[in-house]
């Protein structure tokens, strides 16, 4: 059986052809046209429609790397179903190095949008109509915020037995079963009845090469559990996952210069030195320890800190002490595969 085709923005892509087409945006200041490049793989074979989507806070460039990444890998020529990537969904935010659009609105609280709306609300719009709606699937990449990093993780509606699933297939230690937040690409997306996932992992403007890894892993993985992709010829063992209980941010409770002392993915114990805050003299300190026993899932990463500043992500689990196995395993992994081969 051939697989059917897709429209998007009057271009259609026929099984067995790839194509990129611009979304108009309108225009900028100077009347320049603005655009969202969209890559379209049609397989041959019929199968699901995915959309992968990064940069919807323009300053998380991590995901832009791992779409690059997907759409040269080879076990695309056998791809079954359709594929749409989007490596830069907020344009404006990633020209100016920005986490929201030129009006300071976030574009992933702006969902479904409208297309008489603000900014962001008109793009989200255009997102949901052109690529949303047409997709069986999604998965959207995401990074910590400037100045924070996260640990690699999924973070999904697990109450869901088909996201559930992909979760699982992922292939990171950590899930989050995460509420769905009003007006996020997530929320509009359940609404439709389509399974999501959202990948967290790295810091905001900047590259990590075992986040980058990990993200076109997991996403292959994916597509595999819906058959979208032929088994890998060298199949590895992916360990069942850990379901976070709990999470909270262990908050600075002054300001002043923070020198951390614990690092992701660590296994802490309740009252554990995880950073002491001083001023600049050192005259006074201040100690920061866990409140509770579990797994560093985010950090800061700026040593100048505010009063009020989350410094650390803390997740509970059952069983910390395998989770914290398991994360070292999976970075050992990475780790390993980077000397092996630095270069992709």
């Amino acid at each position: 059986m051939i697989n059917n085709s897709i429209t998007i923005n009057g271009a259609t892509v026929n099984a067995g052809q790839r194509m990129t087409i611009d979304l108009p945006l309108g225009t900028l200041y100077t009347h320049a046209p603005l655009s969202m490049p969209v890559h379209v793989v049609c397989g041959k074979q019929p199968g699901p429609r995915m959309f992968v989507s990064a940069a919807i806070h323009g300053d998380e460039l991590n995901g832009v790397e791992v779409i690059r990444r997907l759409l040269q890998e080879k076990a695309l020529k056998r791809l079954s179903g359709i594929l749409i990537a989007i490596p830069v969904v907020n344009v404006h935010g990633l020209l100016h190095h920005s986490r929201y659009l030129p009006d300071r609105r976030d574009l992933n609280r702006s969902f479904p949008g409208s297309d008489k709306g603000s900014l962001a609300a008109r793009v989200a719009h255009i997102f949901m109509e052109q690529i949303v709606k047409q997709c069986s699937h999604g998965i959207d990449l995401h990074t910590g915020a400037i100045h924070r990093s996260n640990l690699p993780q999924i973070r999904a509606n697990l109450q869901d037995q088909a996201t559930s699933r992909l979760a699982h297939a992922f292939g990171v230690p950590v899930l989050l079963d995460s509420s769905l937040r009003d007006g996020s690409l997530r929320e509009a997306s359940a609404e439709l009845g389509l399974p999501m996932l959202l990948y967290e992992a790295g810091e905001a403007l900047r590259f990590d090469e075992v986040s980058i890894r990990a993200g076109v892993r997991g996403i292959k993985n994916v597509m595999r559990e819906l058959d979208m992709l032929p088994p890998s010829r060298k199949p590895r063992k992916i360990s069942e996952p850990f379901v976070a209980r709990s999470s909270n941010w262990i908050r600075a409770s002054v300001s002043g210069v923070f020198r951390d002392m614990a690092q992701l993915g660590a296994h802490v114990k309740k009252d554990k030195l995880l950073g002491v805050i001083s001023d600049p003299f050192g005259e006074t300190e201040y100690e920061i320890r866990a409140n509770n026993e579990g797994i560093i899932i985010g950090k800061n990463m700026l040593p100048l800190v505010n009063e009020g500043d989350a410094l650390f992500h803390l997740a509970r689990f059952h069983g910390v002490a395998n989770v914290a196995e398991e994360i070292d395993a999976f970075q050992d992994d990475y780790h390993e595969e980077l000397l092996d081969n630095p270069l992709l």
